[in-house]
């Protein structure tokens, strides 16, 4: 199960469970296993049924038999809070948000600092053996440098193809947003004020380093979000032919 997919899957089904108590209850079922997952391994991407073992259980990383894959993408720690606060804000149930899930979150809030990499190149690293170069990581399974800016490093995409420049900058706004919604939930929800200030003032601080690391000015299109940086002023534009990524905005 990715934590990414799964929550893509139920999401469109949210509008109608307040007058289905089945499907409610199998959206809040999602919600606790995505829980137990990320107190697992917050920086896997894919999880079995029970700890099987997995094909890839031979990777240069801390694998273990729960995790199907340990490719860290920013996202796959998103999409559980949008699903949890999109619930919220649908049904008004609270009852989700229990010990673990608090866990869980907090858990979050400490893998995106770890990967803001400020202090050292953090506890995740990844190889393979493999004949595609973005099937594995560079740098000793580190990937390339980054200038810490205070992005956070996201070594996959939700493509799962190794990012060129770790500072991949719509999942960094992915967190943004995610940090916000987890600040109304720790606030209004638990009461935990001081874990809700935590994640406002990282949310603020990867917007603005956003705003200050991540725009590059186009031929075309003039001012833009790049698709990834490195915090050196290294910015990836384009990836293929067939999918090109800009984000305008005004300056």
């Amino acid at each position: 199960m990715w934590l990414r997919d799964s929550t893509a899957q139920v999401w469109p089904y949210l509008p109608l469970i307040q007058d289905d108590k089945k499907l409610r209850d199998l959206i809040a079922g999602v919600i606790n296993r995505q829980t137990n997952c990320i107190l697992i391994d917050p920086y896997a991407n894919a999880f079995n049924d029970g700890p099987i073992g997995s094909y890839w259980d031979k990777d240069e990383t801390e694998m273990k038999p729960e995790l199907h894959e340990r490719k860290w993408e920013i996202d796959s720690l998103c999409y559980p809070v949008r699903l949890a606060h999109g619930y919220w804000k649908t049904t008004g149930d609270v009852s989700v948000f229990d010990e673990d899930w608090k866990s869980a979150m907090k858990l979050i809030y400490k893998t995106f600092i770890e990967q803001q990499r400020k202090e050292n190149l953090g506890p995740y690293k990844f190889g393979r053996k493999t004949s595609w170069q973005s099937d594995t990581l560079a740098g000793g399974g580190y990937g390339n440098p980054i200038k810490p800016v205070g992005l956070i490093c996201s070594m996959f995409r939700p493509s799962d193809d190794a990012t060129t420049f770790p500072f991949l900058v719509p999942s960094n706004f992915f967190a943004v947003k995610s940090l916000r919604q987890l600040t109304e939930l720790f606030g209004e929800v638990l009461q935990d004020k001081e874990t809700a200030f935590e994640c406002m003032m990282l949310g603020d601080e990867i917007e603005e380093a956003l705003q200050k690391y991540a725009v590059a000015e186009h031929l075309e299109f003039g001012n833009i979000f790049p698709y990834e940086v490195d915090g050196f002023g290294n910015k990836l534009l384009r990836m293929t032919q067939m999918f090109q990524v800009y984000y305008r905005f005004p300056i």
